[in-house]
Protein backbone atom coordinates (compact mmCIF):
# COMPACT_ATOMS: atom_id res chain seq x y z
CA UNK A 1 0.00 0.00 0.00
CA UNK A 2 3.16 2.28 0.40
CA UNK A 3 3.38 2.43 -3.37
CA UNK A 4 -0.50 4.14 -3.64
CA UNK A 5 1.50 7.11 -1.98
CA UNK A 6 3.44 7.61 -5.29
CA UNK A 7 1.24 6.20 -7.72
CA UNK A 8 -1.88 8.58 -6.58
CA UNK A 9 0.13 11.81 -6.97
CA UNK A 10 1.81 10.49 -10.45
CA UNK A 11 -1.63 9.66 -11.60
CA UNK A 12 -3.08 13.33 -11.18
CA UNK A 13 0.22 14.62 -12.45
CA UNK A 14 -0.07 12.80 -16.13
CA UNK A 15 -3.86 13.66 -16.03
CA UNK A 16 -3.45 17.76 -15.64
CA UNK A 17 -0.57 17.43 -18.18
CA UNK A 18 -2.78 15.78 -20.36
CA UNK A 19 -5.82 18.24 -19.98
CA UNK A 20 -3.44 20.98 -19.96
CA UNK A 21 -2.12 20.01 -23.67
CA UNK A 22 -5.34 19.26 -24.77
CA UNK A 23 -6.53 23.03 -23.84
CA UNK A 24 -3.20 24.47 -24.84
CA UNK A 25 -4.10 23.20 -28.43
CA UNK A 26 -7.52 24.09 -28.55
CA UNK A 27 -6.35 27.02 -27.96
CA UNK A 28 -4.13 27.43 -30.72
CA UNK A 29 -6.33 26.40 -33.37
CA UNK A 30 -5.48 22.65 -34.14
CA UNK A 31 -9.30 22.07 -34.03
CA UNK A 32 -10.49 25.00 -36.37
CA UNK A 33 -10.65 23.12 -39.72
CA UNK A 34 -11.39 19.68 -39.41
CA UNK A 35 -12.99 19.50 -43.38
CA UNK A 36 -9.62 21.26 -44.56
CA UNK A 37 -7.15 18.78 -44.54
CA UNK A 38 -9.27 15.63 -45.71
CA UNK A 39 -9.43 18.11 -48.97
CA UNK A 40 -5.78 19.44 -48.84
CA UNK A 41 -4.49 16.29 -49.75
CA UNK A 42 -6.21 15.88 -52.90
CA UNK A 43 -4.92 19.02 -53.99
CA UNK A 44 -1.78 18.76 -56.75
CA UNK A 45 0.35 21.44 -56.25
CA UNK A 46 3.42 20.88 -58.51
CA UNK A 47 6.27 22.87 -57.12
CA UNK A 48 8.94 23.45 -59.97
Amino acid sequence: MDIMIVLIPIAVLMGLVGLFAFFWSLRSGQYDDLEGAKHRILIDEDEG
